[in-house]
Order: C-alpha cells, then structure tokens, then sequence
C-alpha cells in the first residue's frame, strides 16, 4: 500500500499519479488434476488466489473447477475499480464539456479508445461464464460451481452493460462538445462580423468628414496662392464668393453622404 500525500500540487504532478487501465493477457488451462495458468503481463496478479485456496482446503477439495472460478472471479472483481474510475472520468469530462476547455476532445477520444479496450476484454469472458453455468454435464460442474458461476456471470453482465453505456455516453458527449464547439465559433463569428461592420461604419463616417473638409481646404489652397494675374482676385465680392462657395461644397457633400447613410 502507499500513501501519498499532496500539498498544493501543480497540474503535473497530479497528471503522474492519474488513474489508468491496464490491460493483461491471461490463459487458462484446467484438467482433471491440474491447472496452468499463462501470464504476459503483471496484471492480474494471482498470488492472492492462490493464497487464498490454500487457506481454505475445502475448496481445493471441490477439484480444479473451483481453482478456475476463484481465478476468474478474482478477475471479475478486478474489474469493479476500472469501472468506478471511468465513470469518475467521465463525470470530469461532462464537467469540462461545459466548462469550455479546449482540450476535453483529446481526452475524450483516449477514454473511450479505454472503453473499447475494456469492451474487448471483458465481453469475450461473458460467454465463457456462460458456458461453465450451465457446463455440469460436458465440464463436470458441481451444483454448488454453478450457482457461484452464475454469481459471477451477473457481475459480469452488469460490467458489461455499464461498458455499454459509457461508450454510448461518450459518443453522446462528443457529439453535445461538438456542437458546443460549432456555438461558440458562430458566437466569435458573429462578433467579429459585427466589428467588422462597425468598423466599416466609422470608415465610412471618417471618410465623408474628410471629403467634406477637403473642399474648402481646396478652395482656400487655390485663392491663397496669391498670383498677381488670378481672376477675381481684385473682384470686392472675391472673398464672400469664396467662402459662399466652401459653404456651398461642403453642404452639397454633407447631404450626398447624409442620404447614402454615411453619416
């Protein structure tokens, strides 16, 4: 057993000690008077079998059947924490869907590739339990083998099923992110159309401001060059034509842009 203690840990450190599935390779093969098993990884651990068939003589009497059901009943019970913390997962991941994370579609995918995993492994052992219950005449099951093989087959189903179902409520939750997902893109491209068109509004305003300055601005530039030979320039009503004709120009720009809806 280890106990370890956090004070305050940062986002790794609590990534390092993450719950993960870790699948084994486990084959049986059970006579009359023998039974070997074949490993190819370190789960599942039988030792704690073994030890317990040893401390119960009684059911090393029953022969190797009962050695075949402690084996995979202790299998079947390896699958309860696996179950809790997928579903621990997925309540997390339900919570990041709707919390916005950007990241929750990785952690998705890898889930349910688990979920798969673990449909793979578990589903074809179903039809071996089935098998062994009702095997009393081909295999030689005790009455008593086959009530507890049954026990064990109802665990299994109801592994089984909640498999199922986590991979249906995964493939649930991809679609619900996805459009979540598809929401707030549409939500960024509605604020940004509506900058956009703000923005080309005050354009437009800066734009008919600037023409209607730039009338007079030339109208004056023209008359302050000073020529001695320019027309009107001795004329008394030169300035008050002028200015007549800066405000004329810029009334005529304003009204232009007033009704074209520029400003």
């Amino acid at each position: 057993m280890a106990w370890i203690g956090l004070y305050r840990p940062t986002e790794a450190e609590l990534h390092s000690l993450a719950e993960e599935v870790d699948f084994g390779e486990l084959h049986v093969f059970v006579g009359r008077n023998f039974v070997i098993t074949v490993r190819y990884s370190p789960s599942p651990d039988l030792s704690h079998v073994r030890a317990r068939m040893e401390r119960e003589p009684e059911l090393l009497a029953v022969g190797t059947q009962a050695v075949l059901h402690a084996i995979i009943d202790a299998v079947v019970d390896a699958y309860r924490p696996v179950v809790s913390g997928l579903a621990n997962d997925i309540d997390e991941i339900e919570t990041q869907v709707f919390g916005g994370d950007a990241l929750v579609s990785r952690r998705i995918y890898e889930l349910s590739r688990e979920v798969i995993d673990f449909q793979r492994a578990t589903h074809p052992l179903a039809a071996v339990v089935e098998a062994l219950e009702h095997g009393s005449t081909t295999y030689g099951v005790t009455p008593e083998l086959q009530r507890a093989f049954h026990n064990v087959a109802d665990r299994l189903t109801q592994v089984n099923e909640r498999v199922d179902g986590f991979r249906q409520l995964l493939r649930d939750i991809l679609t619900v992110n996805s459009t979540l997902v598809a929401e707030r893109q549409n939500e960024d491209m509605t604020r940004l159309a509506h900058a956009s068109n703000k923005q080309g509004e005050d354009v437009k305003k800066i734009s008919s401001w600037a023409a209607i300055l730039f009338g007079p601005t030339l109208i004056a530039g023209v008359y302050g060059m000073n020529f001695r030979d320019m027309p009107e320039l001795a004329w008394p009503l030169g300035y008050p034509m002028a200015i007549g004709l800066m405000l004329a120009t810029s009334m005529i720009l304003y009204v232009v842009f007033k009704r074209r809806g520029w400003l």
